[in-house]
């Protein structure tokens, strides 16, 4: 029965690895959005002013 519990151990600790890798790539995914939105803002900003000196 000892090989029973640890093998129950196992499987429950596998979906808690999952959720944590798919929680690190979402929260990846996030901040490369926000850099993504940071970069286009800084481009718009610099259109602008090429804009408004002409």
């Amino acid at each position: 029965m000892d090989s029973l519990d640890n093998v129950t151990i196992l499987e429950s600790a596998q979906p808690k690895t999952k959720a944590s890798k798919k929680n690190k790539k979402s929260r990846w995914r996030e901040i490369e959005a926000f850099k993504d939105n940071q970069l286009l803002e800084k481009e718009l900003e610099d259109l602008d002013w090429s804009l408004n000196l002409d």
